[in-house]
């Protein structure tokens, strides 16, 4: 098997990088910058989190660093925001070459030189902080680390490799293991609009709506531990799907899974 990464062009011709052993690019349609800063820092509305927490600091989990997109531009927001909070941000990887190597291309990438001396620093001693941030490495397995994980989070990017490469985080189990270290508004997102992701995030005891499109992806997926923090939960027209035919599920679904989820609160009032 191919270890390692190399750079290539997306099809929006922007630079990222991809992983030879999974055989997959990290953030492969508009570009690991625009994803990071649309998918993941606009919709999860980090800087207005940011400005209404005024007693502690702002806790995310971002799930699967890679070559650090999404945490360089939470990272980055942060350090901008005119919020009283600081961001507390978790990163959790096992494998640190992809971010070596954006950090060997930043101008490529568009990480600025602050950005490079915060990554390098969490890939030299696993810590950086300022008086705006803190940003720790839990380097890894994502879910043995969420089992000892001190922090409750507000926030998670949820961003490994695709259900084929990374089976073990698309599971009702892996979603289960994220909302037990999840605090009581915390929201989650995914690149992954699949009906198998929605079901496991389902009976892992999320609440799951739609999230916004990026690129050529339609849709993508929101969830909450409260249901009031999602702007387009999902409803009894997704729900009918889960009597069709062959319908995906994840590979830890139990046998009644379609009338586990038909039971859910969020599908109670469309009935």
């Amino acid at each position: 098997m191919k270890t390692g990464h190399e750079l290539v062009r997306t099809r929006g011709g922007s630079v990222a990088v991809r992983s030879l052993s999974e055989g997959e690019v990290m953030h492969p349609g508009v570009g690991p910058r625009v994803e990071a800063e649309q998918l993941y820092v606009r919709q999860s509305r980090l800087v207005e989190r940011l400005a209404a927490t005024t007693d502690r600091a702002l806790v995310v989990f971002d799930v699967g660093l890679g070559a650090g997109s999404n945490a360089l531009a939470a990272w980055a927001a942060a350090e901008q925001a005119a919020a009283p909070a600081r961001l507390r941000l978790v990163s959790f990887e096992r494998d640190l070459g992809a971010l070596a190597l954006a950090l060997a291309h930043a101008a490529d990438f568009g990480i600025s030189p602050m950005g490079v001396t915060a990554a390098r620093a969490v890939l030299a001693t696993g810590h950086h902080e300022t008086a705006r941030t803190s940003w720790r490495l839990a380097h890894g397995d994502v879910l043995e680390a969420l089992r000892s994980e001190p922090e409750k989070a507000d926030i998670v990017f949820w961003d490994p490799f695709s259900p084929r490469a990374n089976p073990e985080l698309w599971t009702v189990a892996a979603f289960a293991a994220i909302h037990r270290a999840a605090g009581p508004r915390c929201t989650l997102f995914t690149y992954s609009a699949s009906t198998a992701v929605r079901v496991a995030l389902l009976l892992a005891g999320w609440t799951v709506g739609v999230g916004e499109p990026i690129g050529e992806k339609a849709a993508t997926t929101a969830a909450a531990i409260a249901s009031q923090d999602l702007a387009e939960p999902l409803g009894p027209t997704w729900l009918r799907r889960l009597s069709l035919p062959d319908v995906p599920l994840p590979k830890d679904a139990p046998l009644d899974a379609a009338s586990r989820i038909g039971r859910l609160p969020q599908f109670a009032a469309g009935s």
